[in-house]
């Protein structure tokens, strides 16, 4: 089956122009404000090495062959506004609603614990010292549907290699964005706030876990986590923390929100198994966004030639 390429999307399957734009354009043409990182190595350059240009939505990439499937994409469409982001609300068409409230620039991310170089970095240096990729990955919700999307980033591994983190750090932990008065989901009790999410080391350092900044060809919408979010393929959708403003590095094993919020339902690796279905329902069998019939569902969600060996010897049914 063909894959289609961006370029080649019809109008008719692209979300309306004046819906798109309600989110920010976040990064300018060039870093010339004195934000430079000398102390942590990460050196700022020019951003219009790496974009079109502020006011445009193109981001310039290279396309990953490694990371590519010959699965039809989602449409850009469904992409954009079928989303679980409970922090603008808990239906699936919430995010897309809401979250042009969200005020996304500038932004940073604050890089804490176990690491040689702490800091608060801006986003627009950790990004153009990066050659942004674009990678084909699926993404498997716990809510049994899937999507098949292209995402445009760089590897997890990168940004943790240039932080340096020590010989204790063993989990690296994320925290998304909490500003109630723009994330209005976050204004009710649905989980404990700010949203928590956490990798083991070796699952952080795989090079499939990927941070992902644009989709399409294009910086990420609100809903869909802009400006920066986490993308891990072999685990379930809600792994993949959105609006990233600090990641720590810890030498306790993080509590994510959903494993606090319902630990018998949600375990800490949450990786995609067919074997182990969640307490309410199977997760034998799924189905695409934009399909009828639903389809098997693959162990680690179709990566288990690339990550089963982070989990040799280990009970996926307790270690769920």
């Amino acid at each position: 089956m063909l894959i289609k390429k961006a370029e080649q999307i019809k109008p008719s399957e692209i979300t309306p122009k004046e819906i798109y734009q309600q989110r920010r354009h976040f990064l300018k043409t060039s870093v010339n404000t004195g934000l430079g990182l000398a102390a942590s190595g990460l050196l700022a350059t020019r951003a219009a090495d790496v974009f079109a240009g502020y006011g445009l939505k193109t981001l310039n990439h290279v396309k990953n062959s490694q990371y590519s499937l010959d699965d039809e994409l989602t449409k850009y469409k469904d992409v954009t506004t079928y989303n679980n982001f409970y922090e603008f609300g808990a239906s699936k068409s919430s995010p897309a609603a809401t979250a042009h409230k969200l005020n996304a620039e500038p932004w940073s991310i604050k890089v804490e614990g176990h690491v040689e170089n702490p800091a608060s970095y801006h986003l627009e240096d950790i990004i153009t010292e990066q050659t942004l990729e674009e990678r084909i990955y699926r993404l498997r919700c716990v809510e049994r549907w899937s999507m098949v999307v292209p995402w445009l980033g760089f590897p997890l591994a990168e940004l943790i290699k240039k932080v340096k983190p020590t010989s204790q750090a063993k989990f690296v932990e994320f925290t998304t964005l909490y500003r109630p008065e723009e994330m209005q989901g976050q204004r009710r009790g649905v989980l404990a706030w700010p949203y928590v999410e956490g990798l083991r080391m070796d699952e952080a350092m795989h090079p499939l876990a990927f941070l992902a900044v644009g989709l399409y060809g294009e910086v990420l919408p609100n809903q869909n986590g802009a400006p920066i979010r986490l993308v891990v393929p072999w685990k379930y959708g809600f792994k993949s923390i959105k609006s990233i403003v600090k990641i720590r590095f810890t030498a306790q094993q993080p509590v994510s929100s959903w494993t606090r919020s319902a630990p018998h339902e949600y375990g800490f690796y949450s990786n995609v198994n067919p074997d182990v279905d969640h307490p309410r329902w199977s997760q034998r069998r799924e189905r695409r966004i934009g399909e009828f019939f639903k389809r098997k569902t693959l162990m680690f969600n179709g990566y288990a030639e690339d990550v089963a060996h982070l989990y040799k010897n280990m009970d996926l049914k307790k270690y769920f």
